[in-house]
């Protein structure tokens, strides 16, 4: 049987299942999903200047979960990753939480070798490549794909271990925690822009953190000084079809 004809036979049956679906149930279903939380936390990035630039997207889950994300294991992380993806590039109405301006989203291993798929939107879309993520060929491989196709790359959580260093070549944002500056100070913050990246100051608390991150020559400030992170609902943003 050819490829054609399985296609047709897969859509044949798709819409036999959905024609099969009672109304009742279908209400049921649409109503339980324009209700129930889709939560977003939003954190903007800033220049000197305080002009927001971009933000940092990271899930949030309606019954606190969110509060052991340190202990989660792989599977976990993957499920709000896909949850922070889809709740803001599979429903409607982008801007409602991109504003115009770019997000940051921290993506697991599965997204950056391709084992899953993500967003076509290398215009908006900076992956974040987590510090726990082995960096090994294939995710190397992965993020230079991924840079070939448009998308940015960000590193947070800096520290120059070895897995950091060989991705800075591919780094268009690296950050760092501004509490870790007192120790690492000048070497590491000359390492992450030797590629070029530009800086980011990350956990900005108090306005002497941020003055010696701008001496330093960070050009990007996140942090509680700036901005609190908000939640926001994306459960009657109307989801898109793929």
């Amino acid at each position: 049987m050819s490829d054609n004809l399985d296609d047709a036979g897969l859509r044949d049956l798709a819409a036999a299942v959905e024609a099969a679906i009672p109304a009742s149930l279908r209400s049921q279903w649409e109503a339980q999903v324009t209700t129930s939380p889709v939560l977003l936390a939003r954190q903007g990035i800033f220049t000197a200047s305080g002009q927001a630039v971009a933000y940092e997207l990271s899930y949030r889950s309606a019954d606190g979960a969110t509060a052991v994300a340190a202990r989660w294991d792989a599977r976990q992380h993957e499920r709000a990753t896909a949850h922070v993806l889809s709740a803001t590039f599979g429903r409607a109405d982008l801007e409602q939480v991109a504003g115009g301006r770019l997000v940051f989203v921290r993506c697991t291993r599965a997204y950056l070798v391709g084992d899953l798929p993500v967003p076509a939107r290398p215009d908006r879309l900076v992956v974040e490549v987590p510090d726990s993520v082995e960096i090994d060929a294939a995710v190397l491989a992965g993020v230079r794909r991924l840079r070939a196709q448009g998308y940015r790359i960000a590193l947070p959580a800096f520290v120059s271990s070895p897995g950091q260093r060989r991705l800075l070549p591919h780094a268009d944002y690296v950050k760092i925690d501004v509490r870790d500056l007192d120790v690492e100070g000048h070497p590491v913050v000359a390492l992450a822009r030797s590629y070029g990246a530009s800086l980011v100051a990350e956990y900005i608390e108090h306005v002497e953190s941020l003055a010696h991150a701008r001496d330093l020559g960070f050009t990007l400030f996140q942090g509680n000084l700036l901005e609190r992170a908000s939640v926001l609902d994306r459960a009657h943003a109307q989801i898109v079809a793929e």
